[in-house]
């Protein structure tokens, strides 16, 4: 199969019909065999009765639907399980992902030997709420990471084959597939600017929260992707550097007791700082790294519960 197209979707019961029909026609222009790969993350519109009624009258779309809202993570992990093109790419189910794009992020996956390439919207139809707080998260992330991208977030990407088969997408890491993916060893990540066009239906789902979440899972992946094989580097240094600098005072302390000031140790409030850094390294040592690793290895990290498919 030459593409397959992942459509995470959450109440987009209107844009649909639309995107469907648009996908077919670059599909047949080009003479593409695809698929198209609707995933609803728990909507409570009507969205699952239109994929189902869609896939009635084409045979190349596919649905899972969630019994509840996951997130977008959870809903490209689960069609990045099923899919079977060549290319995968994904796009927003809003229209403001253009389908038109498809053949030239194709070729680039394809001719161009790119492992993935990721859109970037210069120019964008979004407030200022939206798009100053994405220009920051953007800077942060490539001076963190070293991928230099203007536009992590774009949800119009496009991937090989393998590199979707061999990365994991869990709580809101979708933003950070590039980087998931270079640490994954898919280091060619190209960017090609793409038209974003204004949202023709329903209402944006960005809020405050996301932007919050998304710092907060930028830690948490650079902390993974460093030390998540050899955690013992990161918890052991600070616990180390706890440790030994409560060991120190502790020692100058009893050496001042006996040779300088008679006055007793508990009477000193440094001495609970040094038991408190020793107690604290100690603890790094044995529980920080554990659960972390715990975390990172527990079997339903990644499950979802799904209600029904077609074709899947």
């Amino acid at each position: 199969m030459d593409v397959s197209i992942v459509v995470p979707l959450y109440n987009e019961e209107e844009s649909l019909t639309e995107l469907c029909a648009w996908i077919d026609k670059v599909a047949v222009a080009n003479s593409y065999t695809y698929e198209v790969i609707l995933v609803d993350d728990g909507s409570i519109d009507n969205s699952w009765n239109v994929i189902q009624n869609l896939s009635l009258n084409n045979p190349h779309i596919k649905g899972i639907k969630f019994q509840r809202n996951y997130g977008k993570s959870a809903a490209l992990n689960e069609g990045f399980k099923i899919v079977t093109g060549e290319v995968v790419i994904t796009m927003d189910a809003d229209l403001q992902d253009s389908p038109d794009e498809i053949p030239c992020l194709r070729k680039m996956i394809v001719e161009d030997k790119f492992d993935l390439v990721s859109g970037w919207k210069r120019v964008r139809h979004d407030p200022l709420t939206k798009t100053l707080p994405s220009k920051f998260f953007n800077w942060v992330t490539t001076k963190s990471t070293g991928i230099h991208l203007h536009d992590f977030n774009c949800g119009l990407k496009a991937y090989k084959l393998k590199v979707v088969k061999n990365i994991e997408v869990y709580g809101e890491m979708h933003r950070y597939i590039p980087v998931i993916a270079k640490w994954s060893g898919f280091s060619k990540i190209g960017e090609k600017e793409v038209e974003h066009r204004a949202r023709k239906y329903g209402t944006s789902k960005f809020g405050i929260e996301r932007f919050i979440k998304g710092f907060l899972d930028l830690a948490s992946i650079l902390f993974v992707g460093k030390f998540g094989k050899r955690p013992m580097h990161f918890f052991g240094s600070w616990g180390t550097l706890s440790f030994i600098f409560g060991f120190v005072v502790f020692l100058y302390l009893t050496i001042s007791k006996f040779f300088l000031d008679k006055s007793g140790l508990t009477q000193r409030p440094l001495f609970f700082f040094a038991i408190l850094a020793m107690i604290i390294g100690t603890q790094l040592f044995l529980t920080g790294f554990i659960a972390e690793l715990i975390t990172r290895n527990s079997p339903g990290r990644n499950f979802y519960l799904v209600e029904k498919k077609i074709r899947c």
